[in-house]
């Protein structure tokens, strides 16, 4: 589970580039908070070559914490799209759709990984592995 993480990150990493650079080049204007799913894959990248080792403990402890990190990216991902589209819609002007594109994106791929995260300790505790 450890290189699915990695890829994960990679895709996090693109992602927030992507929509750093595509906000510049849209409006204009450097919007450093669209870095955010960058720093989320790069803390799972982080945790997801420490946990490529033999030691089982050390495994098991930095997977939760990617998972934790997951989980946290989702919900900020959903929370901040909903935000962000809610606020728009009320002072009755037009969305940022690079902002709500990413953040949707961000929280579909936590999602994925959650749930793969969570399925992988399920099938580790079932096997006796742990």
């Amino acid at each position: 589970m450890a290189k699915v993480t990695l890829v994960f990150a990679a895709l996090l990493v693109v992602l927030g580039l992507g929509g750093f650079y595509a906000g510049y080049l849209h409006d204009a204007g450097w919007h450093p908070t669209a870095l955010i799913p960058m720093w989320i894959g790069l803390a799972l990248g982080l945790f997801g070559f420490l946990a490529i080792s033999p030691s089982e403990a050390r495994r098991k402890l930095f997977m939760h914490i990617n998972v934790t990190i997951g989980l946290l990216g989702f919900l900020g991902g959903v929370i901040s799209a909903l935000h962000g589209y809610g606020h728009a819609r009320s002072e009755g002007i037009e969305p940022n759709y690079i902002a709500l594109t990413s953040q949707g994106i961000l929280a579909v791929l936590m999602l994925n990984y959650v749930y793969l995260c969570v399925r992988s300790f399920i099938d580790a505790r079932r096997s006796g592995k742990v």
